[in-house]
């Protein structure tokens, strides 16, 4: 139990209807039958495609500040990874990156910006690297890294989540997730941890069930950087652990002609802790392609 929840901290750092779903209104929201499973999508906006993958431990709802913005500009589309929000929990191992493929594939998408913050940066990395043809930008935030090998630091910090989800003491893993170093700065905003904590506590059984990890495509990301041609904008914020910071370092160097923006004052859930920044980054960057 105690080497599963290890490296699901590591793993961490994955019907149609027109409703207004608390968004907006005309998002198309539903379910997408891909791959043995269902995922959970929201749709909204015309134009060219932008994708918003979420982090670890949270869902598509981290991205409320992107959604309606972008979707003045784009058709946005935010969607559940296996297992979180409202997605089908995983009953067999499984592949991130062909599951987000399906989704495309269901929603008519031929070709798509793809962001993704942590785990779903790690994601839009390994998208970009097995399906390149349908990735017109590559924005990872704070991004996970497929083949990163923690640092010993990286792992004490990693080890305190894992022993204080392992006491059982009644505390929601999802609780003891956003107290660690990765959620810090953006719990002192008193804002946006009203937000955060129910994302974070109803999205706890990810931690805790008897999880099948997705399969990462091999070679290992890490190995393959220098084959990423599209287009690149890496996001992260001056206040994220040392860990993202070496990973954002590694993709700088080895994604050709990368672009790195660093947000002053911002920590790991950069797009929520310093949204208007955050927003204005990405359109730039995008409107320059």
């Amino acid at each position: 139990m105690l080497c599963r929840s290890i490296f699901l901290v590591l793993i961490f750092v994955g019907l149609l209807s027109v409703t207004t779903t608390g968004y907006g209104e005309d998002v198309t929201a539903g379910f997408a039958e891909v791959n043995g499973t269902k995922l959970y999508y929201e749709v909204k906006g015309k134009g060219q495609a932008i994708v918003f993958i979420h982090s670890g431990g949270f869902d598509r709802r981290i991205w409320d500040d992107q959604f309606n913005i972008f979707a003045e500009h784009y058709k946005a589309i935010r969607y559940d990874v296996r297992g979180y929000g409202k997605s089908l929990t995983p009953t067999r191992p499984y592949s991130d990156e062909e599951d987000l493929y399906q989704l495309l594939k269901f929603l008519k998408v031929s070709k798509a910006h793809i962001v993704g913050l942590s785990l779903g940066g790690r994601i839009a990395i390994d998208f970009a690297l097995t399906h390149p043809e349908m990735v017109e930008t590559l924005i990872p935030v704070a991004s996970g890294l497929s083949g990163y090998a923690f640092s010993p630091q990286d792992m004490i910090e990693i080890l305190k989540i894992v022993y204080s989800i392992q006491k059982d003491d009644g505390t929601p893993a999802g609780e003891v997730w956003l107290q660690s170093p990765y959620n810090a700065p953006a719990m002192e905003n008193p804002d946006v941890a009203k937000k955060l904590r129910p994302i974070a506590i109803e999205n706890s059984h990810v931690w805790l069930m008897n999880f099948l990890f997705p399969r990462p495509p091999l070679p290992l990301a890490i190995q393959r950087l220098s084959e990423i041609r599209v287009p690149t904008l890496l996001i992260m914020g001056d206040r994220d652990v040392p860990g993202i910071k070496t990973i954002v370092q590694i993709l700088e160097t080895g994604i050709p002609g990368a672009k790195k923006v660093i947000i002053s004052g911002a920590g790991h859930v950069v797009n929520m802790e310093k949204p208007e920044e955050f927003n204005r980054v990405v359109l730039d960057f995008l409107s320059k392609q």
